[in-house]
Formats: structure tokens, sequence, C-alpha cells
């Protein structure tokens, strides 16, 4: 029997190319039970499931620390997009590809436009998607925050994913993008946005 987060899982196959990698990787039922019970108590909000998922690494920073994965907490994180999405769709960030594989099963999306910037992570991951979704995508080398849509273009919606960590620092970054792509869309969104809105306003109430 397959869980719900199954479908939206991705197949992009292992392989590295410069500083980044793709790989498997698997969570126990002892590590997801201690992870979510950390997590608990230390006043979080992730969720930890067992089984085999894949995730983005960058060989070049600490620990090699991931940029993003398929698990259970990262699709809970891109649901709103995946629901909105319809029409042209815009991603800025390639990642694994999870909320363009997911957006594009949707038939009611026509086309969707990613913003990447590294060129390792699209060798590793545009070839898989272009076998399964053909030229129903396009992948744009650039960096969103400079990057120009074409005079005229506008989106039903947006999507802001390019950030590897996660603090209230980013809320500017974020800012700046909503800025910048807001009268171009009918909606958008940035991952974990409004959960760090929330965690700034709750720092200001204990300053």
């Amino acid at each position: 029997m397959s869980d719900w987060w199954d479908e939206y899982k991705v197949s992009v196959p292992e392989g590295r190319s410069g500083d980044w990698a793709i790989e498997r990787f698997t969570i126990g039922e002892k590590d997801a039970e201690f992870a979510n019970f950390r997590s608990i108590f230390s006043g979080g909000c992730t969720h930890f499931h067992a089984g085999t998922y894949t995730r983005l690494i960058s060989k070049a920073s600490p620990h090699c620390s991931p940029l993003m994965s398929d698990t259970v907490d990262e699709i809970l994180d891109h649901l709103s997009v995946i629901n909105e999405a319809h029409g042209q769709v815009l991603i800025n960030g390639l990642g694994l590809g999870m909320v363009l594989q997911a957006v594009l099963r949707k038939p009611e999306v026509e086309h969707v436009t990613v913003i990447e910037h590294s060129p390792d992570i699209i060798a590793l991951v545009e070839p898989h998607y272009r076998k399964m979704f053909g030229d129903r995508f396009t992948v744009i080398l650039a960096d969103a925050y400079t990057w120009e849509p074409p005079k005229g273009q506008r989106y039903d919606v947006v999507w802001h994913d390019i950030w590897g960590d996660f603090s209230t620092d980013l809320l500017p970054q974020m800012a700046k993008l909503h800025r910048k792509y807001g009268r171009r869309c009918n909606w958008q969104g940035s991952w974990k946005r409004e959960y760090l809105l929330y965690m700034k306003r709750r720092e200001r109430r204990e300053e």
C-alpha cells in the first residue's frame, strides 16, 4: 500500500556534476521516530517518515549539506504552489524538479518556465524531465534576481525556491522577489515564507 506522498517523490537518477550530486538515502523507523520527537520537543513542525528518498547535495558545502529532498516535510512545504498551479507557471529554482514534476502532471498547466543559476543542477536534472514532459517546460540558466521575463509576459503562478538554508534573514530576499514579480503574476509564493513571517513576529515580541 502506497502513501499519499509517494506520488510526489522523484525518480531523477543518481549522479554528480561539478560540486553537485543527486543521491538516494534511507530514513529508518527509529531514526524517523527520534527526529519527530526532537522536532516536537524543540517546538518545530517537521514530519519524518521512514522510507527511501532522493536529495540534491552540494559537495562544496560543509558536511555536504542538502539543498533539497523529496521527503514528506519538503513535499508539505510545496503543496501550496502545486495546488495553485495552472496556466503559465514560473518556478525560480529547479532543485530536484519535484515541483516541476508535480505541476506538469496537472492538465490545467500549459507551460512551466524554470529559472536556475547552476549549470550543474540543470545538467543533472533537466534531461530526466525532458524525457517525461517534452517541450511543456523551459529551463533558463539565469539569476532569479536579475532575469527579466519577456516583454508582456504574465504568469498565473510564480514560485520562489532558491534558498538552501532556513532563517528569518531570508525574508528581505523573498520580499525583493515578490516585489519584482508582483505585477507579473496572479499568485506567487516562496518556500516557507509564511512560517518565517510567523517566526519574525515571535522574535519581535520576545525582544
